[in-house]
């Protein structure tokens, strides 16, 4: 009969332990959330507004440094002109920032 009563202690002493490390669990998510992916998501949304939002005459920069003054805007890309008579094609998610306007 002890040995019933002191397993069953066991077992729910277990049953608890699960349940806190899956709250433990759940915290570690949240608070990743708040800290990484949250802050991420509104930095994406901004990006996308700012690529919307350019047209021909800004001056912008590319992700890989490349500075340029959208001369075009197709569809899915932008034609920068970064020389007197050089043009390129780029696509709308590589321009990193608008840097100004001439």
């Amino acid at each position: 009969m002890y040995n019933k009563i002191l397993f069953a202690e066991q077992v729910a002493a277990q049953q608890g332990f699960g349940l806190q490390s899956l709250l433990v669990f759940a915290l570690l998510f949240v608070g990743m959330w708040f800290l990484m992916i949250a802050p991420q998501r509104k930095k994406q949304k901004e990006h996308v507004k700012m690529i919307q939002a350019l047209k021909a005459g800004d001056e912008v920069v590319t992700s890989s440094g490349i500075f340029g003054t959208i001369a075009n805007v197709k569809n899915d890309r932008f034609v920068l002109k970064i020389g007197d008579d050089t043009k390129i094609e780029i696509f709308k998610s590589y321009i990193q920032a608008k840097v100004g306007k001439k």
